[in-house]
């Protein structure tokens, strides 16, 4: 656990008592802080009363009266459409507001760090898309390559319950809009962006505000290394914004499909190739075609920023190469599950949106595609340059009919359940086709969750390979 300094002796307030706040309230008390917790479920007041937490409601007369700090979840609203009422008022008491993020950048470096050979370091990666495959990818590549790496933050464990690093331990973080627009420290040694589209938008008032929310991961402390991508004006911007000069090596810059030129340090990918240019000479190319773990071009842009942060890191360019080809993918995202008979089955349970949908099925070629479930606003529009890889559509959810008609011109059986679409497309399907699940929609009308509908893809399609 990093225990959190400097509050010892004072009290703080944790709003929010899932996993990210209970993590947070140990982590306090660990450093020495009194800690005081409110959260409006009574159920989860009892979990916090039964690991020895006092419970307070802040807003009640005098409750933040002796308050240094409060200190929040992510998934609690600060500002936008409306702040929490404890939130609120927080702000008009003038009691600071943070985050665990914040928290854990404020409490990492120890005193006891000058024995180090090397300094531990932080590798934090935010962006609408990709930022969950780059982050593990990254970890991936550095144990890989025998680097002692931890990840966590919006993937794996929390940021306060991984053990502190070792000498020249590294630790990657993958961080969304909620946690760094709140975080009251942003240093990390190596920032990157994905992409930018949007998302959240209530959330952070509007696009700009979602797009300076990920600012914030490079404007509050500045990066040894800010790896940029300038696929969109927003990275573009930001490259610009962070550079002294074109040479300027400490902003990477990185695309997927456009070959970056110039002085400065570049990663790219074109036609399943990637490459890396510096001061305007080639230093490396990797095929990235055969890597089955990483497919379509929106992987080859995950690929392109996790080979620029172990870049910035010290790794060679074979090293990371290793590291890519041995990587097997994140569950639920072009998870490739199962092969049989010439067809791949792959798993992106992930896409429940029309931008990530497209992004597989422009993935793939001769597709058996199940889809559906609950659909989201704007409707299915934005798939039509994908639509040409699809050979069947198989269709699943409450409103599968629905879902089919906004699907023109291509041939879709309405299957309804999971089970159903996974056997119609192990009958149909022949050598060199891809049996996909990118939904395009929300698992909502028939599951918990996104995972729990992978799983269930999952569990018919091993069922149906051994049936067949």
């Amino acid at each position: 656990m990093i225990e959190v300094q400097g509050f010892e002796g004072q009290t703080v307030g944790v709003l929010g008592l899932g996993r990210s706040g209970l993590t947070a309230a140990t982590a306090l008390r660990a450093g020495g802080a009194r800690v005081v917790v409110w959260d409006d479920n009574p159920s989860a007041r009892d979990r916090a009363a039964a690991e020895g937490f006092d419970a307070r409601d802040f807003c009640k007369q005098g409750g933040f009266d002796d308050v240094a700090c409060l200190v929040t979840s992510p998934g609690i609203p600060h500002l936008y459409p409306t702040p929490n009422r404890v939130i609120a008022a927080a702000l008009q008491a003038g009691v600071p507001v943070d985050n665990d993020i914040g928290l854990f950048f404020r409490s990492l470096s120890r005193g006891d760090w000058d024995i180090y050979d090397r300094v531990p370091r932080v590798v934090a990666v935010t962006g609408s898309n990709g930022k969950s495959t780059t982050s593990a990818l990254i970890h991936h590549i550095l144990t890989h390559a025998g680097r002692e790496a931890q990840l966590a933050g919006n993937i794996g464990r929390g940021v306060l319950d991984i053990d502190p690093p070792g000498d020249g331990g590294i630790v990657v973080l993958e961080l969304s809009s909620y946690q760094t627009d709140l975080a009251r420290a942003l240093t990390p040694d190596v920032a990157v962006l994905t992409n930018l589209s949007p998302d959240h938008l209530d959330r952070h008032g509007g696009f700009g505000g979602y797009f300076a929310a990920k600012r914030r991961l490079f404007a509050e402390g500045g990066p040894d290394r800010a790896v940029i991508g300038v696929d969109e004006i927003e990275g573009q911007y930001l490259a610009n914004q962070l550079a002294m000069a074109p040479q300027d090596d400490r902003v990477m810059r990185i695309s997927s499909g456009t070959k970056l030129t110039g002085p400065g340090w570049n990663i790219f990918a074109r036609k399943g190739f990637l490459a890396e240019t510096r001061k305007g000479r080639q230093a490396a190319n990797i095929d990235l075609r055969a890597m089955k773990g990483l497919p379509g071009a929106h992987n080859h842009q995950n690929a392109c920023a996790a080979y620029a942060a172990c870049r910035a890191l010290g790794l060679g360019p074979r090293e990371i190469e290793a590291g890519l080809a041995s990587y097997g993918g994140l569950p639920h995202r072009s998870q490739l599950i199962a092969e049989a008979n010439g067809v791949s089955f792959v798993n992106d349970s992930k896409a429940t949106n029309v931008d990530a949908a497209l992004k597989a099925l422009q993935a793939f070629k001769s597709i058996r595609w199940i889809c559906g479930g609950l659909a989201k606003e704007g409707g299915l529009d934005g798939l039509s340059d994908g639509l040409a890889n699809v050979a069947k559509a198989y269709v699943i959810g409450r409103e599968a009919e629905n879902f089919a008609l906004g699907l023109p011109g291509v041939d879709a059986a309405i299957c309804t359940s999971m089970e159903n679409a996974v056997a119609q497309a192990i009958k149909d399907a022949e050598d060199g086709d891809v049996v996909l699940l990118a939904p395009a929609a929300a698992s909502f009308d028939q599951y918990d969750n996104f995972e729990q509908r992978g799983d269930d893809f999952t569990a018919c399609v091993h069922a149906g390979l051994d049936v067949t």
